[in-house]
């Protein structure tokens, strides 16, 4: 039994981290679990026989700490993202957050600021405040699109050190055209972070942040592979940078922080990339079927290349997510006036999302 003898307010706590919540999102163990973008979809199976070789061979030796520059991996990433980049330009970690933590540890701090486009990832301003660093939030326009000219009349008022571009967006799914991170980039002597956690979920024709690399040394594109590679419980998110950005980083990150299981799997993963990327097609196939059928419902999903949708026109979200969650359905309210947010399941699992909203009738469950 576990005495609890002080509240969290008596403990000496940082005075900017009073008052406010950890990230999180619901888990419960709903038949239909669409509430954080993963993908559901499994790993295919002789993939995962690969991985669990991979991980074996290296648990032979994990009584030796693992390389600490994790040469294979970057390799592997380098020749994955293309581009002409080379392993000395990437960098990775325990995650993408992790990724991001590193470089506001290097490039913000305490006296510096970061700057986001509202609304969009709920991490950005968390990572910031627990580094010490100032988070300031701007602004988008109609449908959560952002203009060249008005994200950049924004960045030279504000002036921050780091601005974070999620693109496509979350919790939006909304596209980000080059031209703003050009003119973002222009507009800042700072550091720019291009948060592609979703670009594979995006039009094939469409062109990565990737291409805007050469003679920008403050451009930084964050990529994961919770999303695409359905390896969220592994926790691999990586970026590419200039070769200064990374030596940056170095400074910052802990001894070994990748293990060598880590390395191993996300290694054997990446040597099956057309496998575990046969399944987006499908992803983005229910994602514009949900779409479009929340349409023909009476509700109105925003445009997105992500693995989810955004759909207003929900009379109450919070009753609607709670008459979801009794029908087995776990989806996200993510604190958009009455709008929710459902990510690209199976067929089976977004028919059965489709079906559970329809039976709360036009505009959803109202509260009672």
């Amino acid at each position: 039994m576990v005495r609890v003898s002080v509240r969290l307010d008596d403990l000496p706590l940082r005075d900017d981290l009073r008052g406010l919540t950890p990230y999180g999102a619901p888990q419960a163990p709903l038949p239909v679990a669409l509430n954080v973008n993963e993908n559901t979809h499994p790993v295919p199976e002789d993939v995962a026989d690969d991985i669990l070789d991979s991980v074996a061979r290296a648990l032979r030796e994990v009584n030796r700490y693992p390389d600490r520059e994790f040469t294979t991996l970057r390799e592997g990433f380098a020749e994955y993202l293309g581009h002409g980049l080379d392993a000395r330009q990437i960098w990775a970690a325990n995650g993408s957050n992790e990724v991001l933590q590193h470089l506001l540890q290097a490039f913000a701090g305490p006296g510096r600021t970061a700057f986001g486009f509202a609304p969009t990832y709920s991490m950005y301003p968390l990572l910031t405040r627990a580094t010490g660093a100032t988070y300031v939030s701007g602004s988008r326009g109609v449908d959560y699109t952002l203009s060249a000219e008005d994200a950049a009349a924004q960045i030279e008022r504000a002036q921050p050190d780091i601005v974070f571009l999620c693109a496509p967006n979350n919790p939006t799914g909304t596209p980000v055209g080059l031209d703003v991170i050009e003119a973002v980039y222009d507009a800042t002597p700072g550091i720019v972070i291009v948060d592609e956690a979703y670009q594979e979920f995006a039009p094939r024709d469409s062109r990565s942040a990737l291409t805007l690399l050469p003679d920008r040394p403050r451009l930084v594109v964050s990529r994961t592979m919770s999303k695409a590679f359905a390896f969220a419980g592994a926790r691999v998110g990586y970026l590419a940078a200039d070769p200064a950005v990374i030596d940056a980083l170095r400074l910052v990150r802990l001894p070994y922080h990748l293990s060598a299981l880590t390395q191993a799997a996300a290694t054997a993963a990446l040597r099956h990339a057309p496998a575990m990327l046969a399944m987006v097609d499908d992803i983005v196939g229910q994602r514009d079927r949900i779409a479009a059928t929340l349409d023909a419902l009476g509700y109105r999903p925003f445009e997105s290349w992500t693995n989810f949708v955004l759909f207003a026109g929900v009379d109450d979200p919070a009753s609607t997510w709670q008459a979801l969650y009794d029908r087995g359905v776990l989806i996200r309210d993510v604190g958009i006036p009455h709008s929710l947010r459902v990510t690209a399941g199976t067929e089976e699992e977004s028919t059965a999302f489709l079906d559970a909203l329809a039976s709360l009738g036009p505009g959803g469950a109202t509260a009672r």
